[in-house]
């Protein structure tokens, strides 16, 4: 994002004074005033939970098998000691391909936020593409949780125009200070599309 940050600076340096118009957006702030956006993300966590519950019962599960085998081995025969530790070590196996299942790249979590949350961010990036057509705008700079804009001034900022054009009333307190001081939020790892650094954020939306 800061390489898209630099090269869109140089180019705006190098078109004509009337033609830099740009704005900033806060995606974060958006997403977060958006009802839609905020049920997905309350199911998100539900299924996180629920994920985290099962694979801390099976580790449970896991360690009695374990001290069980620690306090009996001494008693055991040495098939049934191998048996014991194959079954050790397919439990362990198995809550390993688990949390890969819900929680590795291109998993169920993958899966449920791109089925849940990508239609809410769609509406979100058609919303800022059609006011920077209609306005002319040659950029349009995320200021969400990045180092992407580092100061941006309220007035081109076009957050709230975006909630209006949702239908979504703006909120009075979800928004932060500008300028010095700024409370900086962090990156929306939820914002990524597949595939993407979730530290980059949304990508750049230009139009000419």
């Amino acid at each position: 994002m800061k390489r898209i940050f630099i090269i869109a600076i140089f180019m705006l340096a190098i078109l004509p004074i009337e033609a830099q118009k740009y704005a900033v957006v806060n995606t974060d702030y958006v997403l977060k005033q958006m009802p839609d956006y905020t049920a997905a993300q309350k199911r998100i966590d539900r299924y996180v939970e629920d994920w985290s519950v099962e694979l801390a019962e099976k580790r449970g599960d896991l360690e009695s098998m374990r001290a069980e085998y620690e306090r009996e081995s001494y008693l055991l025969p040495e098939n049934l000691k191998k048996r014991r530790q194959q079954d050790i070590k397919a439990k362990e196996k198995e809550i390993s391909d688990l949390q890969q299942q819900y929680f590795g790249a291109g998993g169920d979590l993958d899966k449920r936020r791109a089925e849940l949350l990508r239609p809410v961010q769609d509406r979100v990036y058609a919303a800022i593409e059609r006011i920077a057509q209609e306005k002319n705008y040659a950029f349009v700079f995320d200021k969400a949780g990045s180092s992407t804009v580092l100061y941006a001034s309220k007035k081109y900022d076009i957050s709230d125009e975006v909630l209006e054009l949702l239908g979504v009333k703006p909120g009075s307190s979800s928004e932060p200070t500008d300028g010095v001081g700024e409370k900086k939020r962090p990156a929306n790892p939820e914002m990524r599309p597949p595939g993407r650094d979730p530290k980059e954020g949304m990508p750049l939306k230009a139009t000419k």
